[in-house]
C-alpha cells in the first residue's frame, strides 16, 4: 500500500473513533480503541445472523430445485 494509502485509512478510522493518534516528536502513533470495535462488531454481527439465515435458506431452496429438476422426466 501507498503511504498516503494508508493515511486515508487511519485518518476514516480515527474519525470513526476505532484509532487514536498521539505525536511524540516527529513519530505518529496509533491505537486502537477496542471500545468502539465491539461495538461495531455486535452491529456487524446482527447484519452476519440476518444474512446467514437468508442464504441458508436460499441454499434449501436451491437443493430443492434441483432435487425436483432431477425427478421430472424430460419430455
Amino acid at each position: 500500500m501507498s503511504r498516503p494509502a494508508i493515511s486515508k485509512h487511519i485518518k476514516i478510522l480515527t474519525e470513526c473513533g476505532l484509532v487514536t493518534i498521539t505525536q511524540q516528536g516527529r513519530e505518529h502513533y496509533c491505537e486502537a480503541n477496542f471500545k468502539q470495535f465491539k461495538e461495531v462488531s455486535d452491529w456487524i454481527e446482527q447484519y452476519r445472523v440476518f444474512w446467514t439465515e437468508k442464504l441458508d435458506a436460499l441454499g434449501d431452496f436451491l437443493e430443492k430445485e434441483e432435487k425436483q429438476n432431477k425427478i421430472k422426466p424430460k419430455k
